[in-house]
């Protein structure tokens, strides 16, 4: 865990709970976006600064003693499946009464009162601006027996200066930002989030550079709309400064970022991922639709030609790139004609990978008001038509990789049949997810395994013969002193991490990195 200690942190006059001989559990369960897989590291943080430990992994449902579920508010169904989740944890809530639930994230943040009326068994509720408060709240809602909604309007305090529980030993998140000042009709982040906001560039690499004294090789700059960053001081290569930047510390390996938005990604930001060699070669860039008449309706600032040209300019830049996208399917208007605009797209951008999503209405934003919602049917039909395009292109150019000799980040996770097939797996630069033969010497996560490319499929790469070589890394040594840890008292309960590069998660359609 990095960052500082918050136990016993007195807040508004009240003493967070610090445990003591009686320790408490907790589990985060997370949805959505990067920025909220984030977010719960910084929550596991702050609990385990209060004196709680974490919840067993694979443990049996209601045994931890606080549950906090960090939600999304993007999908229709979102709601749907948070309710669900709390009502099958009522029941065992009033079996133990001194057990809390806790709800934040983007769906408390819009519904607020709504959560503990139609769950009244709910202990408190927080938003996405007062995540520091959740230890206080806790202790607040024991104490008074009384369920605590908190809800603040704008960020009380970078989430960065908040503790962090870190996922692995050797790769991290980094903000840069925080909120969205984009407005598309189909999401309702930006007004859940609030207006962007940066961090100061001194902070952001003082934090990188503290992350790789502790054995970190490996960050993803994370933003909302990651490469807006500067727009707050009228920067506009601010970001390609800060990528430069990061490209001057010793001991950074690999630098990723996500999510950026074709309105705002210059050359000079593609001019620094190909000059800064630990600026891996990897982009997501977010579609949406290859229509220029539904763009225009997403209130989205780019049109299909513009798209294309920065996908042309970024292979040309960079030939090897892996580059990954958002695509919306069945948008209000949209027709077959629009469609096929969209088919025509993916053909000519030859995606790696792309998160396909079939249109979500959600309250609240300007498309669900729009004319012309498309029936169910239509939209499931066009949504097939896509995903069997786009795993044909992703075979197609997972096919290129067979041959080439790549350096692997092993992690730990990433491959669920790695103990049956006697492989490890790991990510390549352009953040294929690679398998491996296990080598004869030890390979920890964080380790670098080079081999040779000899099968593709459309969401792996396979290197079946035997590695070219194995160099033990300080991100395998932070690994190996994470788990080298002493183990806890007996009666305390905690679970070993989860080790492994923050994988790529499928960005909501409409969401934090979906703009």
């Amino acid at each position: 865990m990095s960052g500082n200690n918050v136990a016993g942190e007195v807040v508004d006059g009240e003493q967070a709970h610090a445990g003591g001989t009686d320790v408490r559990t907790y589990e985060v369960r997370t949805y959505g976006c990067q920025m909220n897989v984030h977010d719960s590291e910084r929550l596991a943080g702050l609990l385990e600064g209060a004196g709680y430990v974490r919840f067993p992994e694979g443990a049996e449902e209601g045994d931890a003693d606080v549950v906090v579920f960090n939600t999304c508010a993007v999908r229709e169904n979102a709601d749907n499946r948070l309710y669900g989740n709390l009502g099958r944890l009522a029941p065992m809530k009033t079996k133990r009464p001194g057990m809390q639930i806790a709800v934040g994230g983007c769906l408390a943040q819009k519904d607020r009162d709504t959560i503990t009326r139609r769950a009244p068994w709910v202990d408190v509720v927080f938003g996405t601006h007062n995540i520091g408060k959740l230890p206080v709240l806790l202790e607040r809602a024991r104490v008074q027996e009384e369920a605590q909604v908190e809800i603040a309007e704008s960020l009380e305090a970078f989430p960065s200066t908040l503790p962090t529980r870190r996922e692995s030993a050797y790769a991290a998140w980094v903000s840069v930002s925080v909120g969205c000042n984009n407005t598309c009709t189909f999401c309702i982040v930006p007004a859940l989030r609030g207006k962007e906001k940066d961090r100061r560039t001194g902070d952001i690499l003082a934090e990188v550079e503290a992350l790789v004294a502790e054995g970190v090789s490996e960050i993803t700059l994370l933003g909302q709309n990651v490469n807006a960053y500067g727009s707050d001081i009228g920067d506009r290569e601010a970001f390609s400064k800060l990528l430069r930047a990061c490209g001057k510390i010793e001991g950074l390996e690999r630098v990723r970022f996500t999510s950026p938005h074709p309105r705002d990604f210059t050359d000079d930001v593609i001019a620094a991922m190909a000059e800064t060699p630990n600026v891996m070669p990897q982009l997501h860039m977010p579609l949406q639709s290859g229509s220029d008449t539904v763009l225009r309706a997403m209130r989205r600032s780019y049109r299909q030609e513009r798209f294309l040209s920065i996908i042309g300019k970024v292979r040309a830049a960079i030939p090897d790139a892996a580059i990954t996208t958002d695509i919306i399917v069945g948008f209000p208007g949209e027709t077959e004609e629009d469609f096929q605009q969209t088919l025509h797209t993916v053909r000519e951008a030859r995606f790696a990978q792309a998160f396909t999503f079939q249109y979500s209405k959600r309250p609240g934003t300007p498309a669900a008001e729009m004319d012309g919602q498309i029936p169910k049917d239509v939209v499931q039909e066009r949504y097939m038509r896509l995903v069997a395009l786009q795993e044909e292109i992703s075979w197609e150019e997972n096919k290129k990789q067979v041959g080439r000799v790549l350096e692997v980040m092993a992690a730990e996770g990433e491959g669920r049949k790695d103990g049956a097939t006697h492989r490890l797996s790991g990510r390549a630069p352009d953040n294929r997810l690679v398998h491996f033969t296990k080598p004869d010497e030890e390979v920890r996560p964080g380790d670098v395994v080079t081999v040779e490319i000899t099968y593709a499929a459309p969401h792996h790469l396979l290197a079946e013969g035997a590695a070219r070589a194995v160099r033990r890394t300080r991100a395998g040594d932070a690994w190996e002193r994470r788990n080298a840890a002493p183990a806890p008292a007996p009666g305390v309960l905690l679970g070993l991490p989860t080790i492994g590069a923050p994988a790529p998660q499928p960005a909501p359609a409409g969401g934090c990195s979906a703009c």
